[in-house]
């Protein structure tokens, strides 16, 4: 589903929805019925401290309309991982700009995207998290841990499992000649699998390291089974982090998954599903977001757009 299927609340305002990702930040301004975009790297402006980053951020959107007067601003903002941490980056935009703005975690952008509330939203991108609302607003959320200790199902703790499934295949002394084994030495460079480990570390971050993380599907298209493995099991780590908010409390009978990995790849789509179904039952409701994580934060600036047109209507009008 994109954008265009969930029906406009403010159609005649001019909105913009933000995704800021661990790797990159997405702008998209709706003006006049047209759309256009503006894509660069979070590191080029974000240095992760709240009102330097919203006095930043409206300096970009400003840039970017060129005049063009706004209603609203939707943000999914990764690494705002409770609700304080959502309410503190909306209060400093209040000090930033007049400009109604509400934020919330980018994997609360996939259920938006589909005009779904306090349903679940599951990303699959540079790292992993799931994130909903309870009935009264807060947070819900589980993995989001860093690619370190975990993560899973994304595409750089992919990488670290990938690496950790060819070590222990050639410490039991496994043939070098699966697919998998073979692109991992190919594409990090590795001289001999004494050096795995540290030729991983050498990449450093997670955006770095997670760029590599094709090379396990074109090695489990290519029949290699420990690529399979890993695809597998991330898939149902996934999984796990929905059934972990089931368990604390969640009510969401939905859950929409996206990102660039899980939007992208079809074996580990089928593999999240698969995990689902087996922790959850065949109850919950799955869907899978294609698009641009941005579609949500465009939903979310047009509610709130419509939101502040209904308090600007005097009371007798509504009637």
């Amino acid at each position: 589903m994109s954008l265009a299927q969930v029906e406009p609340l403010a159609p005649q305002a001019s909105v913009v929805g933000v995704d800021i990702g661990g790797t990159k930040t997405h702008l998209r301004l709706r003006h006049d019925s047209v759309e256009r975009d503006l894509v660069l790297h979070t590191s080029d402006w974000r240095c992760r401290e709240w009102q330097r980053d919203a006095d930043t951020l409206i300096e970009l959107v400003e840039r970017f309309v060129d005049g063009v007067p706004i209603a609203a601003i939707g943000i999914g903002a990764h690494g705002c991982d409770d609700k304080l941490e959502c309410e503190a980056f909306e209060a400093a935009f209040r000090v930033a700009t007049s400009i109604p703005v509400r934020v919330v975690n980018d994997a609360e952008l996939m259920p938006a995207a589909f005009g779904f509330e306090r349903q679940i939203g599951v990303v699959s991108g540079t790292g992993s998290i799931a994130v909903c609302r309870t009935d009264e607003g807060d947070m819900l959320v589980a993995g989001g841990w860093g690619w370190i200790i975990g993560d899973e199902g994304g595409a750089a703790s992919l990488v670290r499992e990938a690496a950790r499934m060819v070590a222990l295949h050639l410490d039991r002394g496994g043939p070098q000649d699966d697919p998998l084994v073979r692109h991992l030495f190919q594409e990090l460079g590795i001289p001999s699998a004494a050096r795995i480990g540290s030729r991983l570390a050498a990449l450093g971050t997670a955006k770095e390291v997670g760029q590599h993380a094709s090379l396990i599907f074109n090695a489990a298209d290519e029949g290699s089974a420990l690529a399979e493995t890993v695809i597998l099991e991330g898939g149902f780590a996934l999984a796990d982090l929905v059934a972990r908010l089931r368990l604390r409390g969640s009510k969401a009978d939905a859950v929409v998954a996206g990102g660039s990995v899980i939007a992208s790849q079809p074996r580990l789509w089928k593999a999240f599903q698969a995990g689902v179904e087996a922790t959850c039952g065949p109850t919950i409701a799955l869907h899978l977001h294609r698009g641009p994580p941005v579609e949500g934060a465009m939903v979310l600036a047009d509610r709130l757009a419509a939101e502040q047109r209904m308090k600007q209507i005097p009371e007798r009008t509504l009637k």
